[in-house]
């Protein structure tokens, strides 16, 4: 069983925890909350119905927005520079991002991230095609004897 569905808004990592006294840590990152927020409810739209309980499969398509130093400017603007990069080589870290989807989700699409046996993520620059976001895609993994 595959369960795919899109995430509209600006991807956030889930990296640091800062203490703030008396042993409590929080995020660094004041965007990772709202972002996985947006998953879940993202997931709960497509009503896929029970947890997965055995092994499943992540792929995650994250669409970043492209900074306005790759455009040109006056009568170029709105066109992508010659030397703007293909690849997005920049921050967030991917594993980052991957971390705040997979928390996201525990114990809503699975019942412990442990489950996942193999993660696929890609960064790439949103176009009109792909808007700033993610496309994620959890599969039921199937062992064969």
């Amino acid at each position: 069983m595959t369960r795919r569905f899109a995430v509209f808004g600006l991807p956030a990592p889930q990296g640091s925890k800062r203490h703030v006294g008396e042993g409590r840590m929080v995020e660094s990152s004041k965007r990772v909350k709202p972002w996985r927020r947006q998953v879940a409810a993202a997931y709960r739209d497509h009503d896929f119905g029970n947890m997965l309980d055995g092994p499943v499969s992540v792929t995650v398509d994250f669409y970043l927005p492209r900074p306005k130093s790759h455009y040109g400017t006056g009568r170029n603007a709105g066109a992508l520079k010659p030397s703007a990069p293909a690849e997005h080589l920049t921050m967030p870290d991917l594993d980052k991002l991957t971390r705040a989807v997979g928390d996201a989700l525990t114990r809503l699409a699975w019942r412990d991230d442990s489950q996942i046996v193999a993660w696929h993520a890609y960064k790439h620059y949103a176009t009109s095609e792909h808007p700033v976001g993610a496309t994620i895609m959890i599969q039921e993994v199937m062992h064969h004897v």
